[in-house]
């Protein structure tokens, strides 16, 4: 059966979480629609983090990303969503999401959002382990 685009993000344990770390994922093919035209929006996105208990699991990713094709969305919007979708399933001790938009109406937009863990939460998490 092919694969489908998927709003569910699975997760794996980290596998050294006494360190920080840092893992970066590319994602240069990234589509959704402009919802004032609904013409075609593209992304390269750039998604770093320091991960706590959870890491990402790249295939989720894909078909997360995949599944916004057919939405129609801000680019501040998406950008934020992404970073939010992201946080809530691994639960990082930072992470940014950097959005690059491609030319529209003769403009690139860039859109970086960034979440940080409160730093005792982290430090008491270390500890457990």
């Amino acid at each position: 059966m092919p694969s489908q685009p998927s709003k569910k993000l699975e997760t794996f344990k980290n596998p050294a979480p006494v360190r920080d770390y840092e893992i970066a994922f590319d994602c240069p093919e990234f589509t959704c629609l402009c919802p004032l035209t609904g013409q075609p929006d593209f992304a390269h996105f750039k998604i770093t983090y320091v991960p706590e208990e959870k890491c990402i699991e790249l295939k989720s990713l894909k078909l997360y990303l995949w599944s916004f094709r057919n939405e129609g969305a801000f680019h501040e919007a998406v950008t934020n969503q992404i970073l939010e979708d992201l946080v809530k399933a691994c639960a990082p001790r930072k992470m940014t999401v950097h959005g690059h938009w491609f030319v529209r109406g003769g403009i690139v937009t860039d859109v970086t959002c960034t979440h940080e863990a409160p730093k005792s939460a982290a430090k008491q998490a270390r500890k457990k382990a």
